[in-house]
């Protein structure tokens, strides 16, 4: 093991003519991207964005704001009909919004112009990149990265400070791990693969390309696997398996997606996951699927396709949810779900047949009182009739 990057070239990477990365250290050197065009004409934003355009195009743009906080010579946007009402008062200079929204000024404010969008909230995503730029980080090694010298590293590397690569570790192009990120052995990754800092990729998982890892992500940690042995203790399962993320998958801060007992976990190609989410052993997310903050799949769940699974729902393994379908907020999934439907509650179900009983629960107080009241009428009328029988 060696402080210095002198990876070899090896096959996988010679078969694809990606040369490795050779020779000693590079100052290492962050910095932002260039400024881009500090003012647009409004009319040449709605030019790039495709969008069309109400009001006056002169209109100097500095920049994007959400629409409670922007300020004149900014756009906002308004795709959530909640918000109309802000268009009213907001300071932006013009707004991204629904081709058939209305815009009702309040008197004495300036006119807001409008961009018309069939999707407000895409081509807003699309004018963020018209003003900002992430930072550059330029190839190089950080002087207190370790480096395996069986690594095989892609040109174009940035390599942050106490950053691990251990042995046999492969890497494609342009890859920035930040700091503190460590790969373990025998680890392949794609072009394009970003590591926050304190990311951790364990032993022999596969990542594609255009991969991001945002802070504290654990890939391929031990699955939670024991077996009860016959004195009521637990034994160790070994976690043999590994973890495949796809092109294009993004894992955002402190989640862990957790190595299969055997065989793989898999988070298909433009699947992304939240904050604090676990995705269990031998499960797999499909493509393009949404897990959304504090979700959970217990082991060997199986999520379809354009799957979206709001924030703290909870999967209890063995089972599997059909593609395109959306599980709300807070719903428990004990069961299989079939494809495209929305669901709710716990156990989760229909969405609109949870909405029938949640309004039921609410008279439940007022039945209660009644049911209480008609018993004591019966009893009532029973001890009357009992009385009259024994007069007889």
């Amino acid at each position: 093991m060696r402080r210095i990057l002198e990876p070899r070239l090896s096959a996988p990477f010679a078969e694809s003519g990606v040369e490795c990365q050779r020779g000693g250290r590079d100052g290492i050197i962050s910095a932002f991207g260039p400024a881009r065009e500090p003012l647009m004409k409004l009319k040449e934003i709605a030019e790039r964005l495709g969008c069309s355009l109400e009001g006056d195009g002169e209109v100097e743009i500095s920049g994007v704001s959400g629409i409670q906080h922007a300020e004149p010579g900014q756009l906002t946007f308004v795709s959530n009909r909640r918000y109309q009402h802000a268009l009213g008062t907001t300071r932006a200079s013009a707004a991204l919004i629904a081709k058939d929204l209305k815009i009702d000024r309040d008197p004495g404010l300036p006119a807001l112009a409008a961009l018309r969008s069939a999707n407000p909230q895409f081509d807003f995503a699309r004018a963020i990149d018209l003003f900002h730029q992430p930072p550059r980080y330029e190839p190089g090694v950080h002087p207190t990265a370790v480096i395996a010298s069986s690594a095989c590293i892609g040109p174009g590397a940035h390599i942050g400070p106490y950053c691990f690569v251990d042995e046999n570790v492969e890497i494609g192009r342009n890859a920035v791990l930040h700091s503190f990120v460590t790969l373990y052995r025998d680890t392949r990754i794609g072009d394009d693969f970003f590591a926050h800092a304190h990311v951790v990729v364990r032993d022999r998982c596969r990542i594609g390309h255009r991969v991001l890892l945002q802070n504290g992500v654990v890939i391929g940690a031990d699955g939670f696997g024991f077996a009860r042995q016959p004195d009521g203790s637990w034994r160790k399962m070994l976690q043999a398996g590994i973890v495949v993320l796809g092109d294009d998958v993004e894992v955002q801060a402190n989640s862990c997606v957790d190595r299969a007992t055997i065989g793989e976990t898999r988070i298909e190609r433009g699947a992304k996951i939240d904050d604090l989410v676990l995705v269990g052993h031998s499960s797999s997310v499909g493509e393009d699927s949404l897990l959304c903050g504090q979700s959970g799949l217990a082991g060997t769940t199986t999520i379809g396709k354009r799957c979206i699974l709001a924030g703290q729902v909870g999967c209890a393994g063995h089972l599997t949810v059909g593609d395109g379908a959306t599980i709300t907020a807070q719903s428990g999934v004990p069961n299989d779900v079939p494809p495209g439907v929305l669901y709710s509650g716990y156990p989760a179900i229909d969405n609109q047949q949870w909405l029938q009983n949640v309004a039921a629960l609410t008279h439940l107080p007022k039945l209660l009182k009644t049911v209480r009241r008609l018993e004591a009428e019966i009893a009532k009328l029973s001890a009357g009739g009992d009385g009259q029988a024994s007069g007889r």
